[in-house]
């Protein structure tokens, strides 16, 4: 029974995502939001609810290492999905026609938030309020104020032949919402199942949540950048993943408050230290591609997709 929930609420969560991401390309079009504003916003939160209920679930039954691999994993498995598009329509060069100014905001405010959890992970105090761990009171504060930096300006082109069937604001914004339920309702049935898929397996709590799970959850993200790269929306691509990430440690802060064990980060295992410099590893080459000079030559072009890749499975082989 358990195998036909996870199946069964995986299509939900495809078709969900695939009418989120075409609302949100109509609110992009329609509105005097750009495509990467709407990505980095709109699709990222409601495509970052399957992690927030899974991760609470976890904080539920007590185990922190899910509740917290979920969100890390999540952010590595999401920087996979745009690494891997990437190599697989690498012809069409995306890096090369995304406009800088639009995601690095984003992408820096990533590392450096990545950073605040490697530090929290690394150093020996702990030192919370209200049992909130301190670090989560400086990601909330970066947050509102990277927030303000986040560029609103060029609308993204697109290929309006491939964006479908047209709708007005209205009607977007209401499909917009229902979408983003439909998401939360079969996202939290996706997760439950495949924990309780992975925890038969007998694997550590810390692997299944950063690596079982969070691929699980980053099902929205993967048919949002693919329904995005359908339609050559590049900043809607990029811009739902580095949104996505930052949403998913704004989540890891809502996540420490419902924790009342103390702060979260330190009542974790060792592993999730080598899963946070991972993230951080495959942000600094997003930010390298975002900023490199143009290469014609496919393969040069996508070396550093190729880089982010190995690394991620090699990271999985050493933490399973």
């Amino acid at each position: 029974m358990v195998y036909f929930i996870f199946l069964l609420s995986a299509v939900i969560v495809v078709f969900a995502a695939v009418q989120l991401n075409r609302f949100g390309d109509v609110i992009s079009r329609k509105s005097t939001l750009s495509g990467a504003v709407v990505g980095t916003f709109l699709i990222a939160g409601a495509t970052s609810l399957p992690e927030l209920t899974t991760s609470l679930t976890a904080v539920y039954i007590d185990n922190p290492d899910i509740a917290v691999g979920n969100m890390l994993g999540s952010n590595v498995f999401n920087l996979l999905i745009i690494a891997v598009v990437d190599m697989i329509y690498r012809k069409r060069k995306m890096f090369n026609a995304i406009d800088e100014k639009q995601h690095m905001p984003t992408a820096v405010a990533g590392i450096l938030f990545t950073l605040i959890v490697v530090a929290a992970l690394i150093l020996p105090f702990d030192f919370s309020l209200f049992n909130i761990g301190i670090e989560m009171f400086i990601l909330v504060g970066l947050y509102i104020a990277a927030t303000r930096f986040m560029n609103q300006g060029e609308e993204e082109e697109m290929d309006e032949a491939a964006a479908g069937k047209d709708y007005t604001l209205k009607t977007a914004v209401i499909g917009f919402i229902v979408a983003a339920l439909i998401v939360f309702a079969a996202g939290s049935a996706l997760s439950i199942s495949g924990d309780q898929l992975a925890q038969q397996t007998g694997m550590s709590s810390s692997f299944v949540g950063s690596f079982l799970i969070a691929a699980s959850t980053s099902l929205p993200e993967l048919v949002t950048v693919l329904v995005a790269m359908k339609m050559s929306n590049y900043g809607m691509a990029l811009g739902s993943i580095l949104g996505s990430n930052l949403f998913n440690l704004q989540l890891l802060a809502v996540t420490d408050v419902f924790y009342q064990k103390g702060a979260i980060l330190q009542s974790l295992s060792s592993t999730h230290l080598p899963v946070a410099l991972l993230s951080t590893a495959m942000l600094f080459l997003t930010v390298f591609m975002v900023n490199r000079k143009p290469k014609e030559n496919s393969f040069r072009y996508a070396v550093p997709s190729l880089i982010m890749i190995v690394i991620y499975f090699a990271a999985s082989y050493q933490l399973y």
